[in-house]
This record gives structure tokens, sequence and C-alpha cells, in this order.
């Protein structure tokens, strides 16, 4: 079982809400078997589509994905806030916007009402272009929302997109743990790298290839408790996953952090 293989307790959902049933009992079976947490499961969308047909189609497979989550007892169910423009998950002027953000909000609870979620969250991932994109604007979103349902997925990351951050990094990472940990049901794990060039380029890298203290970052991802999943992502094949994850844990084991 590659899962095993890896050395992971944390899975993502491979199965989707129209899963059958019997599909989704042998799921659960294999998870309760190995002993996994099931972290993520996917609503990879945009509910804030400019197209009207796109957008209600998104938010109901956010609310089916949300119902998945909630019958495998999943730590949440991850998305994006979403874009206003053409791409799905691009920049846009318009995501900018004040209509945008109480777009955000009420489709938000939108896609939570529809489920009242007991034994998971819907979150939203941070991204570079769009809401949330600090853990500030995350925390207004919580307040805004003003629904239980709503958690945070959190990817520091995606929210080191400028030279102040990049150059602070240490810092703006402990701000976002300080800040979020009470609401974080799952964590992804990259790196970047800001090259020395105008106007301003900073990449995502796998973990170890870049600029971020894994050490202290392992730290932070501990102390949210035992069953806090965290992932790395992005990378091409099975090999680029296994550095990655096998970096995460020797810094991990440097730093002196359990793991299980």
């Amino acid at each position: 079982m590659l899962v095993e293989q890896l050395g992971y307790r944390a899975v993502l959902a491979p199965i989707e809400y129209d899963a059958s049933a019997e599909e989704k009992k042998a799921y659960l079976a294999c998870v309760q078997e190995h002993d996994m947490v099931i972290g993520e499961v996917g609503a990879w969308c945009s509910p804030l589509s400019p197209n009207t047909e796109e957008r209600n189609r998104a938010i109901t497979y956010c609310k089916n994905q949300l119902a998945l989550a909630e019958e495998l007892g999943a730590n949440c169910c991850v998305n994006i806030a979403g874009s206003r423009g053409e791409k799905w998950d691009g920049f846009c002027a318009d995501n900018y916007q004040k209509d945008t953000y109480a777009l955000i909000v009420d489709t938000v609870r939108e896609i939570i009402d529809a489920v009242n979620p007991v034994r998971t969250s819907y979150t939203i991932e941070p991204m570079p272009w769009m809401v949330p994109s600090s853990p500030d604007e995350y925390l207004q979103l919580i307040k805004d929302v003003d629904r239980k349902g709503f958690g945070v997925h959190l990817d520091f990351t995606n929210m080191i997109n400028c030279p102040e951050r990049y150059v602070h990094r240490e810092q703006f990472i402990e701000e976002c743990f300080r800040k979020l940990a009470p609401y974080i049901k799952s964590v992804h794990c990259k790196d970047v790298i800001m090259e020395e060039t105008f106007p301003c380029v900073i990449r995502e890298v796998m973990p170890g290839k870049g600029c971020l203290n894994y050490q202290k970052i392992v730290k932070l991802c501990d102390s949210l408790g035992e069953n806090m999943t965290v992932f790395v992502e992005h990378l091409p094949d099975y090999e680029s996953y296994r550095e990655a994850a096998g970096f995460v844990r020797s810094q991990a084991i440097k730093a002196g952090v359990r793991l299980p």
C-alpha cells in the first residue's frame, strides 16, 4: 500500500460524493484498519464563477463534498474562495471588490447551512490573490461567516506573496499559527524561494528546496494536536513525494517532535 510505504498516517479522500455506499464503506474500513486520519475532502471549484450556471454547479458540488466529509468524519472539506475571473483559481481585479467579499460570505454560509456539519468543517485554502490572503483576513472571514462549521485550512506558503513576508517569513508563519490555531483543521506544507530578478518572483518548491525553517514549522504543526493532518503537495511523482515527506520527517526528528 503506497500510503504505508510513504509512512503516512494522514490521507486525502480518494472518493467523491457520488461513490457507491459499498465504496464508502470499504474505504472507511481500510482507514480504520490502518489507523489513518482522513484529513481532507477536496471541493476544488469556483463558487464565485461569473457564469451563473457554473457558479450554481460549483455550489452544489461543494455542498455534496461537504456532506461526504461529514459522512467520512474527515477533518475538513477544503476549497478556495473562488475567482470572479475566467480561471477558477486565477487572479482578477474583481476578486478585490467589496461585493465579491460579501458574495464569499454568503456562499460559504449557504454551503455550510445546507449540511450543518458536526464531525467536519468547511474550509478555505488561502491564496496569494484572493480572500483570505493573510491571517487577519481569515479571522475577519471567520467572524463574518459566523458559522460553527467553518474552519481554517492553513497554507502559509500561499500567503507569502510579497518580499516583506518573504524576508520576515519565520515571523509571518508564527503569526499564522498564533492567530489561527484554534480554527485550523489541516495544513499544507510546501516551501518558497524568491529569485533575484525584477520586479518580483516568488516560486513554490518542495520542502527542503527553499528557505523555510521546517524544524520550527513541524513544532508549530505538532502543537495543533495528534490528529492534525499535514500534507505535502504539488509534486510530479511518487519519488518526489517520498523525498519531500522524508525531509519533513527528518526535520521533525531533529526538532524532537514525536512521529506516529
